[in-house]
């Protein structure tokens, strides 16, 4: 066994153990609510220890895909060639920095889950089988794997926001699904309109990658099966305008889902957009991108507007959402090398400041029943560890130096300028609004006087510092540190066809 074989148990191990998890809590008790804790606590831990080591192990000098294994499944049958099926993951740069940022994120929802009470091992259940298909989706180089672990990661979030939300949850829970489900069937097109226009019998990624950047996959058929693709994937990406059901979904799900809904799970998409689109399809990636450029920035802008007119904590915190990944839609449109490196570290910085905000929002949530920002104020006085974190969020989120937001933003920003100086322009405006509608909220709930029905309310308890400082930590050290994550994600995108310098 090769030492690369060998670190690919490793990343097999991100796929297993969660599935292992869920396997080992199916036959755990229900009465027994702290084992089932403790035992997600321990596979939470070992995650985030795994996505550390496949990030640092990942080497700059070394070949775009590493830690490789593969495991023929099913061939020469019927319309599948040799290696038709197979279980083959591999860690390229980018998904080596959405590993880190999963398993950091998986870590700390399961920490914030502690107080779940009803039906907990069901809940625990199901979110590890959702953290399953997320680190399969990143890892997978079979387009069939792919798609499954895609589904897989998606289809929890019903029963996870239908039966543990709040706030019209069968609402949000069944608007998500049927979105996500429609965004599915479009990629799903799209991947038989691929494996047919190839014509080698294979769903290899490695292989489907050479057709189309060879001319086996004619240049018509790619333009018109890249907006497939990209309308699918960009569903979940929250593509504006098919990005209703992310508001609604973050406003429903409980903490953890929420934190792990938009700190993971908008990533897939995004993450779909350079596997499906810019890898597989480069000729259509050349001729759309202008088009995703426009949408992405309209997603910026409108996102960052609709959060100004908020009261509602997650539901600021939804549009915000909607807002930074139409940075990353931006920074992938301009087809250049800072630009796509800035997405990739945009998804990176948004994901763990966007968890640490929600993670926030559910420890004031579980104590005054109200997410209505007007009905605080001076919060600092009662719960000063909580406004820290909050802040620390906050300034992560308009893209304050020394803080991850603006390692990522500064690249998309100056990408953006090279190729569409008009559509930079507007993404700085986007992010002044970002600083007006995070220093209304700081105005609002931190300072002043402080309303006496809230008095007694607790600061963070010691699962929610932990899982707090666990965030902050991602972000400080991106921002302070850019060397270790851009030249991973570097490698990587200075490989993708039709990308410029």
């Amino acid at each position: 066994m090769t030492f690369d074989e060998g670190q690919g148990y490793v990343v097999l191990a991100t796929l297993v153990l969660p599935l292992a998890a869920a396997l080992i809590l199916i036959f755990t008790p229900g009465s027994q609510k702290m084992a089932v804790r403790y035992i997600s606590a321990v596979t939470g831990a070992i995650l985030a220890a795994l996505s550390i080591y496949i990030f640092i192990a990942y080497r700059v000098d070394g070949p775009e895909a590493q830690m490789n294994l593969n495991w023929a499944w099913v061939e020469n049958v019927a319309f599948l060639g040799p290696g038709g099926i197979s279980l083959r993951l591999a860690v390229d740069g980018i998904s080596a920095l959405m590993a880190l940022l999963t398993g950091v994120v998986a870590f700390a929802g399961a920490l914030a889950s502690w107080k779940i009470e009803y039906r907990n091992k069901d809940f625990y259940i199901l979110y590890w089988i959702l953290l399953a298909g997320v680190y399969g989706t990143f890892f997978a180089y079979d387009l069939f794997f792919f798609f499954f672990f895609y589904e897989l990661a998606v289809m929890p979030l019903y029963l996870l926001i239908g039966v543990w939300g709040s706030t019209r949850k069968e609402y949000g829970a069944a608007k998500l699904t049927l979105m996500l489900v429609g965004g599915s069937v479009l990629i799903w097109i799209g991947i038989f309109a691929v494996f047919h226009q190839a014509g080698i019998g294979t769903f290899d990624l490695p292989s489907l990658w050479a057709a189309g950047q060879d001319g086996t996959i004619s240049a018509t058929a790619q333009k018109v099966i890249f907006p497939l693709m990209v309308v699918g994937c960009g569903v979940l990406a929250a593509l504006w305008p098919f990005h209703t059901w992310s508001p609604d979904g973050h406003m429903s799900a409980p903490t953890a889902v929420s934190m792990v809904h938009a700190g993971v799970l908008m990533k897939l998409g995004a993450f779909g957009i350079i596997r499906l689109g810019i890898q597989l399809l480069p000729e259509g990636a050349a001729f759309w991108m202008p088009a995703l450029m426009v949408l992405g920035t309209i997603g910026a802008v409108y996102g960052a507007t609709a959060a100004l007119t908020q009261r509602d904590f997650k539901l600021i915190s939804g549009y915000s959402s909607v807002s930074h990944m139409g940075y990353v839609l931006m920074g992938l449109a301009t087809m250049n090398t800072i630009g796509i490196t800035g997405a990739v570290l945009q998804m990176f910085s948004h994901g763990v400041m966007t968890a640490l905000v929600f993670l926030m929002i559910g420890a004031l949530y579980d104590q005054a029943h109200t997410r209505d920002m007007k009905e605080f104020g001076g919060l600092g006085r009662v719960m000063p560890l909580w406004v820290i974190f909050y802040a620390i969020a906050g300034l992560a989120n308009v893209g304050l130096p020394g803080f991850s937001g603006f390692t990522a933003e500064f690249h998309i920003f100056v990408g953006t300028f090279r190729t569409y100086p008009v559509f930079g322009a507007l993404a700085i405006f986007a992010a002044a609004l970002a600083a007006a509608y995070m220093l209304r909220m700081f105005a609002t709930v931190f300072f002043g006087p402080l309303n006496p029905h809230w008095k007694d309310l607790k600061d963070l308890t010691p699962l929610e510092r932990l899982s707090g400082a666990m965030l902050i930590a991602s972000i400080v050290i991106m921002g302070v540190w850019w060397a270790p994550f851009t030249e991973r994600v570097g490698h990587t995108v200075t490989l993708l066809p039709g990308v410029t310098g």
